[in-house]
This record gives structure tokens, sequence and C-alpha cells, in this order.
């Protein structure tokens, strides 16, 4: 398939990983408009991702140039010349690109290398978990600017580390490295450098590819659904996600070759 072709993005097929970089490094890969339309653009030729084990891509990484910044950002030289509406349009749009993120069928890692701070910080957020290298730092500062978070951090910051410590870094802007952002639960691993960085991304990514391709659609779909919802509405979305699982091809390959000790080959249906 076509990826297509970015401005401000290189994006490249490794192995079961296709890898997606930011690459604006005079910019600290700020999210500046030209960059969040070729995301929008990128997430949209991704929608087509299906689950059939025959398509090559099990997995995205997100990451950025460089080894000082992830995503610095949003672009405050943009911004500082928007009025509310042209913000409001920044914004939503950016909510579209972390929406279908998060709508893939296959997991998307984040590799944060650096910077990841307000736009930066939504925009890995909006993954389905977090790598990053030692020297990563995470924050939301937009009260410095007499800003709040316009790409999500509101709402998936205290989905990761619950509402209090969301709170505090939100009112604050205080930035916090690495070490600390694994402490809160914030990102799953914490890698030495860059290349064992993405390294580690592409392992996790050929891991979750030798699983039913269905099941982890299914399981993501439904994960997403229940992060909203109380105990008894969670457990309704978990049952139907369940019976949606039992009607697959996945599930029944799966489930003979467990009773055979077998290999399961999934086809992805």
């Amino acid at each position: 398939m076509d990826f297509g072709t970015y401005e401000t993005l290189l994006v490249e097929q490794r192995g079961n990983a296709l890898l997606v970089t930011i690459n604006q490094p005079a910019s600290m890969n700020a999210l500046a408009a030209a960059v969040v339309e070729d995301l929008h653009a990128l997430t949209g030729v991704l929608a087509d991702i299906g689950t059939d084990a025959r398509w090559p891509v099990r997995g995205i990484i997100v990451t950025g140039a460089g080894d000082k910044s992830f995503v610095a950002g949003a672009n405050i030289v943009e911004m500082n010349a928007m009025d509310p509406q042209a913000a409001l349009a920044y914004g939503r749009r950016m909510h579209e690109v972390t929406l279908r993120l998060e709508a893939l069928p296959v997991p998307v890692i984040a590799a944060v290398n650096g910077f990841a701070l307000g736009g930066g910080c939504e925009l890995a957020m909006a993954c389905d978990f977090l790598y990053a290298s030692a020297n990563a730092s995470f924050g939301q500062p937009e009260v410095n600017l007499g800003l709040v978070p316009g790409f999500g951090g509101s709402v998936r910051l205290q989905q990761r580390v619950g509402i209090g410590m969301a709170r505090e870094l939100i009112y604050t802007g205080r930035r916090i490295k690495a070490a600390e952002a694994l402490r809160i639960g914030l990102v799953n691993r914490v890698l030495e450098d860059n290349a064992a960085l993405i390294a580690a991304a592409e392992e996790t990514i050929a891991e979750i590819a030798g699983k039913a391709p269905t099941a982890v659609a299914n399981v993501k779909n439904a994960l997403n659904e229940i992060a909203g919802l109380n105990v008894v509405d969670g457990l309704e979305a978990e049952a139907r996600s369940f019976v949606k699982a039992f009607e697959t091809e996945d599930s029944v390959v799966g489930r003979a070759a467990f009773v055979a000790k077998s290999a399961p080959e999934f086809p992805g249906r």
C-alpha cells in the first residue's frame, strides 16, 4: 500500500511496524499547521488498515526526528497570530488526528525521544502506550502562556495518571523527566537511548503481530470504550466485545489450535 509522501513526515515500513517520524528538527518537531495537516492526511490513509493477517503492517510507531525532541509542543509563533476561531479549528484538527490514531485496529506506540510538551505530550497520549528514552521529558505547560490544553490533554492525562496527578501537572505546568513519568504510569518503559527506544517498539509490535489480529482490534476498541464508563456499563461493553470475538474465524482457529496443542495460524477474520 502507498502511504503517501509528506512534507513534514517520514514514513517507513520496518518489518511489521510502520515508523512515522515527525521531521521538523529545526522547530523541535513542533506541531505547526503543516505538520497537523500531514498527520491528518496520513491518519486518513491509515484508516484503511484492516485485520487481515496478510496485511504487512501490524503496528505504528510515532516518533520525532533527532534526539532532542519528540514534539516540543504546538507552534506558538503560529498560535500568536490566531484569533479564537482559528485556534478552535487548529485544536479540532488535532482532535481528529488523535481520535483516528485511537480508532486504528493496530497498536500505536509513541517512541518519545526528548521533549514531549503540550501538544507533544497530547499526541503521545493518543497512542496505545508510550516508550521513552532516558532523556525524555513530559509536561502540559499551557498555563505558562495563559492557555489550557487544547489537543486532548485535559481528557487523556487524567485517564493515564489519575485526576489528582493530572490536575497538579496541568495547574503547575510542571515538566517531569522520564523516570517520574514511568513512576506515575504515564509511560510504559524507559530505554537508554533513541536506538534502544525504536528497537523496543519494533519488538513489541512484532510480538503483537503473532496474536489474533481481530482480537487485538476488538480489545483495543473495547478498552477505548470502557475508559469513560462506570463498572456496570464497562462490564456490558466487555461482554459485547467477548461475544464479537467468538464470532470471528480467529477465535475458531485459536481455540482449535489450543485443543490440538498446535500453533495457530490466524487468518485475521
